[in-house]
């Protein structure tokens, strides 16, 4: 590219008070590149959806950027083309954080007055991507990601249609595990808002300091270290809908703000007397009691009345009944075909077990539980002794039933569980019985899960994956 194209390009969008800051305005991501598809300029919006720095992409191909599978697949760009029409299509991208990001992408090129093309303006929008659990099995029973038949979800379910219909504000509450966030995406996707983003925010997860600009953004030189404006969370969600959760952690600083933007739809950056209206619905959730945090004085009461318009509880798993065995053949499914096992179902004591349970952390805790039983469980059926032992320690199951519980650890499938052996038994152990009680600790605490476990014991996949392959483990 001739250099003097470059610097009128640059120029063209770079250019103070004109289209630099008009792009960190948008909602919807942004890059200028070169003919060759090398990055001029990416702006805020961009970097919030790939997670990448724009001081550190410029130069690069876009490919390396964005990692869109797109790229290497039709992209114009990426094969040279100089003359091509504008195309949208959908795709995939991966993030910094190496999540996979349904995305709508527009590569459209730029032509100055000759007719002569100068470079390249591509944008992202994130879109609604598949369920990850949707389950044909579940039919009737399921809604999206949130599957039950017992009356309180029945409920909840034929709530969701309304609801979804109007832009009020949405409080969804109840214990942790019941499936607040899977609720508040299933009513974005069943709104007229479904083609916009939908924007997770959770307050307890911010410190204090960070959490205005990341809401509300900030504009460049509000403070030290701020060399650029920030869209912050409320503009990305421009078009769609915003949810916070864990909202009984948000600093009373900001609850007052937050009732000012329920109030007019406008954001005021940090450091910026400039409003933006955001068209965004605000959907939160919280497991706490905001009505005695309110008594306490630690949250603002006319904020609750202002969230508080539709109101939707999720009951917690043990009052669910029938929803128990409902989801755990639902997980089942969806763990055996991800592990590729041939698990048919569960025996009748490990059903009992699983419905006598009472489930303190919920879906979450059950969905937890069925992944632990399906990578330990090379049967046909899981049985009790593929389940973690807490679960043992917490029901009462009859001596006679008793069934698999224990067996002396049977090679090559180890038991969930290894207790403290005594002192008569350590005697004589070898420094392989030691190790593999070690690993079978760790999977313990890490609910299965490998990566976890390795971090337990301080050792890397690879060094775990290598042990349990030697003990027979996998």
């Amino acid at each position: 590219m001739p250099e003097v194209d470059r610097e009128r390009l640059i120029q063209f969008f770079t250019q103070p008070g004109t289209l630099s800051g008009l792009l960190d305005e948008l909602p919807i991501g942004v890059a200028v590149l070169e003919r060759d598809g090398s990055i001029l300029l990416v702006n805020g919006a961009y970097e919030s959806l790939t997670g990448v720095d724009r001081a550190r992409v410029t130069g690069l191909r876009c490919l390396h950027s964005l990692r869109c599978d797109f790229c290497t697949r039709d992209c114009p760009v990426f094969a040279g083309r100089s003359d091509f029409p504008i195309q949208q299509v959908k795709g995939n991208i991966i993030n910094r954080e190496r999540k996979k990001v349904p995305v709508r992408l527009t590569v459209a090129p730029v032509f100055d007055e000759a007719g002569e093309q100068v470079g390249v303006v591509e944008t992202v929008t994130p879109v609604s991507g598949p369920d990850d659990y949707d389950d044909p099995e579940a039919g009737s029973y399921s809604f999206g990601k949130l599957v039950g038949k017992s009356p309180q979800m029945d409920k909840v379910f034929r709530m969701v249609p309304s609801v979804a219909q109007t832009d009020s504000s949405v409080l969804i509450t109840g214990e942790t595990g019941t499936g607040k966030d899977a609720l508040a995406e299933q009513i974005h996707r069943a709104s007229d808002r479904a083609d916009g983003p939908f924007v997770k925010v959770n307050c307890g997860a911010l410190p204090d300091t960070l959490m205005e600009s990341e809401l509300f953004g900030h504009a460049k030189g509000a403070f030290t270290g701020a060399d650029q404006n920030k869209p912050g969370r409320f503009r990305l969600a421009h078009g769609g809908s915003l949810f916070l959760t864990e909202i009984g952690d948000l600093p009373l600083n900001l609850q007052v703000k937050l009732l000012s933007f329920l109030d007019d739809k406008t954001i005021y950056p940090l450091g910026s007397a400039k409003g933006f209206h955001a068209d965004v619905r605000v959907i939160v959730a919280t497991h706490r009691n905001l009505e005695a945090m309110v008594r306490a004085n630690q949250f603002r009461q006319d904020l609750l009345f202002r969230l508080n318009v539709i109101r939707i509880h999720l009951p917690p798993l043990r009052e669910r009944g029938v929803d128990i065995t409902l989801l755990q053949d639902h997980f089942l499914r969806d763990f055996r075909n991800r592990f590729n096992k041939k698990i048919v179902g569960f025996t009748r004591n490990a059903t009992d077990l699983l419905g006598e349970y009472h489930y303190p952390g919920n879906v979450r805790e059950l969905r937890n539980i069925i992944e632990y039983a399906v990578n330990f469980c090379n049967d046909k059926r899981i049985h009790l002794r593929h389940l973690p032992a807490y679960l043992h320690q917490v029901s009462a199951v009859p001596a006679q039933e008793a069934e698999a519980l224990p067996a002396p650890a049977p090679a090559p499938v180890p038991p969930p569980t290894v207790p403290e052996a005594p002192a008569a038994a350590r005697a004589s152990e070898t420094w392989e019985d030691v190790e593999r009680r070690m690993i079978l600790d760790a999977l313990v605490k890490a609910h299965g899960r490998r990566g976890r476990a390795a971090e337990i014991l301080g050792w890397g996949r690879s060094t775990l994956w290598r042990r349990m392959k030697r003990y027979g483990m996998e």
